[in-house]
């Protein structure tokens, strides 16, 4: 009787433990992706809207700002607030949290696939509000485009949100 006791004690105490880990972790309720601050968004777009006609070349260096390609550009501009992307959209959707379509802050990260290079996330651009992002690919180079055109909603992949 006595080891049957230790040994539901025991039970109890590493379900207990295990409880409060998982809750920790986030098990217990869904994290809240935070967006950037305010001053922190406007800074981010303001400064890549400097860059508003760029070129844009496939494959782009990232040690050049003369012209970019779309995750070049996001990485060049996110690392003006400190963060260092990774070099692809592919690998860029991959970072921050996910946030909704519907949820969209200034400054989050809005990735599509593009259909002639499968089904696999493709361009990447930053959303400055109102249904539009700031992006760069083919004539024209860094543009403000809308993610409810024709094309890019039909290729919307999804979002992600960098900040605290």
């Amino acid at each position: 009787m006595k080891n049957l006791k230790k040994i539901a004690s025991k039970i109890l105490a590493v379900g207990l433990c295990a409880s409060i880990g998982l809750t920790a972790l986030g098990f217990g309720q869904a994290q809240k992706a935070n967006a950037f601050s305010s001053t922190a968004s406007t800074k981010l777009i303001n400064y890549g809207d400097n860059y508003l006609g760029t070129p844009y070349k496939f494959g782009a260096s990232t040690s050049t700002t003369r012209y970019f390609d779309c995750s070049s550009f996001t990485k060049h501009v996110f690392k003006k607030l400190g963060y260092n992307l990774p070099r692809t959209a592919r690998n860029q959707a991959k970072v921050g949290r996910y946030v909704s379509k519907s949820n969209l802050k200034k400054g989050d990260l809005v990735f599509f696939k593009v259909p002639s290079r499968g089904k696999f996330i493709g361009h990447v651009g930053i959303y400055v509000g109102n249904g539009k992002m700031l992006n760069t690919y083919g004539a024209g180079g860094v543009k403000i485009s809308s993610i409810n055109s024709t094309y890019w909603k039909k290729n919307y992949a999804t979002a992600r949100r960098l900040g605290a």
